[in-house]
């Protein structure tokens, strides 16, 4: 059973001043750690928040940054292809011109010749005749 005497006071008042004692050496410096570790892990959200904002915003300014590089490029691509096309397509056009003209000339010789050919055939033409129908005939023709 419980009695009340001097010593009930005493443990009283130990239990007080360890309360009072562990309160001062302990429990105040733990939630001063505590309060200060959930200070710096707030401060640390903000700065990953903060951190993901700016990466986002690095890799939208760089997508749009690789979309203008590449629509230049394109640009210029394009350009330059037209560029070669109408240069070769000029080219093409001056050989077409080139072979048309020397096609020209060699037809005009071929003409020339079977022309030149066809008058000496002619004169040659009455000789050969008469020469033939001796030999059909089997006599000489005057």
């Amino acid at each position: 059973m419980i009695t009340i005497d001097l010593t009930m006071p005493l443990h009283i008042l130990n239990i007080l001043i360890l309360i009072a004692v562990m309160n001062a050496v302990l429990y105040r410096p733990v939630r001063g750690i505590l309060r200060k570790r959930k200070e710096e892990i707030a401060t640390m959200e903000n700065d990953i928040v903060n951190f993901e904002k700016n990466a986002k915003l690095r890799v939208e300014e760089f997508d749009q940054k690789l979309n203008e590089a590449r629509s230049k490029a394109k640009d210029q691509f394009d350009g330059v292809k037209k560029e070669a096309q109408d240069i070769s397509n000029s080219e093409v056009a001056e050989v077409r011109k080139a072979s048309d003209a020397h096609k020209a000339e060699e037809l005009d010789k071929v003409k020339s010749q079977v022309a030149s050919a066809e008058q000496s055939l002619k004169g040659e033409l009455e000789g050969f005749a008469n020469e033939m129908a001796g030999k059909i005939l089997g006599r000489a023709l005057t």
